[in-house]
């Protein structure tokens, strides 16, 4: 049985024109796609992407304005339209080339882009 070992996790700031390039690199030096998230910062959307080689996380942050849009990375790492989609229908993230897009259908959902609050005049509520 081998040793836990618990390390920091490794946050890297990256910027949308960076992204494609950083995640090549990653997945040439043999990292894995393990999930991908985000969340509201203010008027700002963070998005997380974390990777895995030899259970060492390397995790790259990107936040961007509500107008931004961002490359796809399923280009690279097929598995990620799942959680694109899914910051697309709930965050109102516009992701350019994604390899199945389900243009804003991949969630049944009761007003578009719920958790994105300062989008399209929703604060307050």
């Amino acid at each position: 049985m081998s040793e836990r070992v618990d390390n920091k996790q490794n946050f890297t700031p990256v910027s949308v024109s960076r992204l494609l390039t950083e995640v090549r690199d990653l997945k040439a030096d043999g990292y894995r796609f393990c999930q991908a998230c985000a969340t509201m910062m203010g008027d700002k959307v963070e998005i997380l992407y974390s990777f895995d080689k030899g259970h060492q996380l390397k995790n790259l942050r990107l936040t961007i304005s509500q107008k931004e849009e961002v490359e796809s990375i399923t280009g690279e790492f097929w598995p990620a339209f799942i959680y694109e989609n899914e910051m697309h229908d709930l965050f109102g993230v516009k992701f350019n080339h994604m390899a199945l897009d389900y243009q804003g259908n991949f969630f049944k959902v009761a007003e578009p882009t719920p958790w994105n609050t300062e989008k399209e005049g929703k604060e307050g509520k």
